[in-house]
């Protein structure tokens, strides 16, 4: 039975509550929902911009992956939770940037996207992802 590991990297934003960066158990990875937080400040980053709060959050997950020993081309599902409707296209435009750029073999991730409220006022997107690696 494969063990249950933390992963943990200062290039991503520190937990602000009671749960892991990401978790590892055998070749599945969990990034835990990332937000548009700055890791070397901790502060929440462009106010109202969700483009550039999804390129951020993005960002975030990406130095999860990295620190279990992931890419992009890992990734099965990325879930995606905005604020409002209104968001979804300037969002859906960021990531399909963001991710076409980081994916090689030309297979983007599966993604569910979600409407709801965030924790933090200033989130208008959150994202998770999850990772299978050979």
């Amino acid at each position: 039975m494969s063990t249950r590991s933390a992963v943990t990297t200062d290039q991503a934003p520190a937990p602000a509550h009671t749960f892991s960066q990401g978790v590892r158990k055998g070749p599945v990875l969990q990034v835990s929902g990332q937000g548009p937080v700055d890791p070397a400040t901790g502060e929440y980053v462009h106010a109202g911009d969700v483009r550039a709060q999804t390129e951020r959050t993005l960002r975030n997950v990406e130095a999860v992956l990295r620190a279990g020993g992931a890419t992009f081309d890992d990734v099965v599902v990325l879930r995606v939770y905005l604020t409002g409707r209104e968001h979804f296209a300037a969002m859906n435009e960021a990531y399909g940037e963001f991710l076409t750029a980081r994916t090689t073999d030309g297979v983007l991730p599966a993604r569910t996207t979600v409407f709801t409220g965030l924790p933090r006022e200033e989130m208008l997107v959150e994202v998770d992802a999850m990772a299978v690696l050979d």
